[in-house]
C-alpha cells in the first residue's frame, strides 16, 4: 500500500515553531496508546504498536519533494494520527532526516506515553524540540481523562521525564491540556505542580479544548489557565487560549519586577494586559538590564534577572 500522497501535510505557518512541515507516520488510520476524550479525532479502542504504517523510504521521499517545491521550511514536525512514537522504525526514521535537512529543526508532538522506553528515549534525544503531554499525574486521572493502553505503565512516565530534561541538550516542552471537572481538580494540581517543578523543562504550554472534542467534555475557562500559571512560579509558562480576553491596564516598574519575579510572561502576555506607559517602563527595565527577554522553544518570554 503506497501512502506518499498523505504523508505530508503543509507546510503550514506555525505561530511558535515557523513554517512547519508536517509528517503524518500514521496516514491510513487512528493508532494510538492514548484514548483521550478531547481528542479531536474520533474515539478508537488503544493500541500499543502500529500494524499500518508507511516505509521510511516512503516518508523520506516524500520530505525531499516538498523540500524541492518549498524551501524555506524552518521545522519538520513529526506527529500522526495518534501516538508518533509507536511508528516502528522512527529511530531509523529520525537518523535518516537528520541526514537530509540542512539546517531545518525536527519536532515531535508526543503524549509521552513512551518516554520510560529506552530506545524511544535515545530516538528522541536525537530530536531538536520534543514536545510532550503530561495532562495527570494519578492514575485514577490518567485513565479517567487520557484512557490509556493497559500496556502503558504510567507509574514509569514522569521518572523518565525528569531523566530526559537533565540529558538532553535540545529544547524539551511540555504541554498540559485542562478538562473541565477532570484534571482541574486541586488534588491533580498540586501533583501537576509538583511534577513540573522536578521535570524543569524549557516551557510548559498550557491550554484546553478548543476544537470539537471525540466525547462529552467541556473546556476550563481562560481565568483558570491563569490562575494556574501564575501557580507555576519561575516556570516558563505559555497560555494557549483562542480568542483570550484582554485586560489592558496601567503597571509601574515596582508592580512590572514583582510580577516577572513569580512568573515569566510572554509577549502575547504583555500585549493583553499592559498599555503603552506599562510597555515603556517595561522597556525601561529592559534597557537597565533587571528585567531579560529570552526565548523558549520558539515563545519569547520578559523574565526578571533580580532575585
Amino acid at each position: 500500500m503506497s501512502y506518499s500522497n498523505s504523508i505530508i501535510f503543509g507546510p503550514i505557518p506555525s505561530r511558535r515553531f515557523g513554517i512547519s512541515l508536517g509528517v503524518d507516520l500514521s496516514p491510513s488510520k487512528k493508532q494510538c496508546n492514548f484514548d483521550c476524550l478531547y481528542c479531536e479525532l474520533e474515539g478508537s479502542k488503544t493500541v500499543d504498536k502500529m500494524d499500518r504504517s508507511p516505509k521510511v523510504t516512503e516518508i523520506i521521499n516524500a520530505i525531499k519533494d516538498s523540500f524541492d517545491k518549498h524551501p524555506k521550511i524552518d521545522v519538520i514536525t513529526l506527529t500522526a494520527n495518534g501516538e508518533p512514537t509507536l511508528y516502528p522504525n522512527l529511530d531509523e526514521l529520525v537518523n535518516e532526516i537528520n541526514e537530509i535537512k540542512g539546517e531545518t529543526k525536527t519536532l515531535i508532538l508526543s503524549n509521552g506515553s513512551t518516554i520510560y522506553k529506552k530506545e524511544i528515549f535515545n530516538t528522541l534525544l536525537k530530536i531538536d524540540t520534543v514536545k510532550l503531554s503530561l495532562d495527570c499525574v494519578s492514575e485514577k486521572c490518567f485513565k479517567k481523562l487520557d484512557r490509556v493502553n493497559k500496556n502503558v505503565e504510567i507509574e514509569k512516565i514522569i521518572p523518565a521525564m525528569c531523566d530526559f530534561s537533565k540529558e538532553t541538550k535540545n529544547d524539551f516542552v511540555l504541554e498540559i491540556l485542562f478538562v473541565k471537572d477532570l484534571n482541574d481538580k486541586e488534588d491533580e494540581l498540586i501533583l501537576l505542580y509538583d511534577a513540573v517543578k522536578k521535570i524543569n523543562p524549557r516551557r510548559v504550554d498550557i491550554g484546553t479544548i478548543d476544537r470539537p472534542p471525540a466525547y462529552e467534555v467541556k473546556p476550563v475557562s481562560y481565568g483558570f489557565l491563569e490562575s494556574v500559571a501564575n501557580r507555576f512560579e519561575s516556570i516558563n509558562t505559555n497560555i494557549i487560549y483562542k480568542n483570550r480576553p484582554k485586560s489592558i491596564q496601567y503597571f509601574d516598574m515596582d508592580e512590572i519586577k514583582s510580577m516577572l519575579k513569580r512568573r515569566p510572561l510572554t509577549k502575547e502576555d504583555i500585549d493583553n494586559m499592559f498599555d503603552e506607559k506599562s510597555k515603556l517602563n517595561l522597556n525601561n527595565l529592559l534597557n537597565k538590564n533587571i528585567i531579560t527577554l529570552v526565548n523558549s522553544s520558539g515563545v519569547d518570554f520578559y523574565k526578571n534577572l533580580q532575585k
